[in-house]
Parts: structure tokens; C-alpha cells; sequence
């Protein structure tokens, strides 16, 4: 795998390096060896699957904090999506930025979400299916959320929004939350 840090530090995009030969290739998409060796916390609690029928579909931003706070794989293994990431680290010197990474079933790209990152994605194309691999379970008294639309983050979404859940709309924004 080849891994490339982000602005935001300790989020990598990963590619695959490919062993191609007539019947096609083979790459690794998951190595805890490889991931401990550039300093990303390869645990697996749980892997997880999401389909996407709708265009446009936006999901999260979404986070866990602790005891709970967890770390992702996140693969679109059909059609595609942007992926964005906002570091929540407020001693970080990127606390509130933002990445968005386009992940598609044909770049094979994945996308290494740190700890206490929010994470969200919007759906690029219809059917778009996104695996991820989380560290921690999911704990619903840990979860948390931004506001995709919050003025003091400025994501800005390459599409309309068609389709996103009641409780995604209704994170509360920065403001309010403190």
C-alpha cells in the first residue's frame, strides 16, 4: 500500500499497489503491519457496509468520543463518493479544518480517519456502496455529530444534497454546541 498524509495530520489516503498480470491484480487493502509502521492504529472492532441508492446522499458528519473514540478504513467498494474528514483535536493546529478525498470503486482509494475526526461523505454516483472498518464499537452514548452545512466549517458538497437523515440535519452547529 502506498500512504499519502493528509494536511490534516494522522489522516492518510491509501492507495493499492497493484501486482497485475493477465488475469488481473492483486493488492492489499489492509495490513496492520503496514499501518502500525507509518503510526495509524490498525485495531478492527467492527467492519461495517453501506449502500447507497440515491445520488446525492449525504451521510454524517459523524464521530464517537470517549471512552468510545474510534478510527476508520473507509473504501467505496461501488460507484463513488467524497469523502470529508474535520479534525475535532482541539489541541491540533488543523482543530476545524477539513479534507475531502473522492473515493471511487475505480481509484480503489481508501481514506484513514484518525480519532475524534468527524467523518462524512456524499454520494457521487446512484448505488454507491462504502465499506468501513471501524477500531472501536459503536457506542451510542459516545456518538456525536457536525452539522454538514456548518458556516464555520465551509464544506463545500460537489452536489445538491437529495437525501440525508433527520438526525443528520439536525446535529446542532458549532455555536450551539458550545
Amino acid at each position: 500500500m502506498f500512504f499519502t498524509e493528509t494536511k490534516l495530520a494522522g489522516a492518510h489516503i491509501l492507495d493499492i499497489d497493484k501486482k497485475a498480470d493477465n488475469r488481473g491484480f492483486f493488492a492489499r487493502i489492509f495490513c496492520a503491519r503496514e499501518l502500525a509502521e507509518v503510526g495509524l492504529k490498525p485495531d478492527v472492532a467492527q467492519v461495517n457496509l453501506c449502500f447507497n441508492p440515491t445520488q446525492g446522499t449525504l451521510r454524517g458528519m459523524h464521530f464517537q468520543v470517549p471512552p468510545a473514540t474510534e478510527t476508520k478504513l473507509v473504501r467505496c467498494t461501488r460507484g463513488a463518493i467524497y469523502d470529508v474528514i474535520v479534525d475535532l483535536r482541539p489541541d491540533s493546529p488543523t482543530y476545524l479544518q477539513h479534507v475531502g478525498v473522492e473515493l471511487t470503486a475505480d481509484n480503489y482509494r481508501a481514506l484513514f480517519v484518525p480519532q475524534m475526526f468527524a467523518h462524512g461523505y456524499q454520494t457521487l454516483t446512484p448505488d454507491a456502496e462504502v465499506s468501513y472498518i471501524v477500531s472501536e464499537f459503536y457506542t451510542p452514548g459516545c456518538e456525536r455529530g457536525l452539522r454538514h452545512n456548518d458556516p464555520k466549517l465551509n464544506i463545500e458538497w460537489p452536489l445538491p444534497i437529495n437525501l440525508i437523515s433527520d438526525k443528520d440535519s439536525q446535529w446542532p452547529l458549532l455555536d450551539e454546541a458550545t
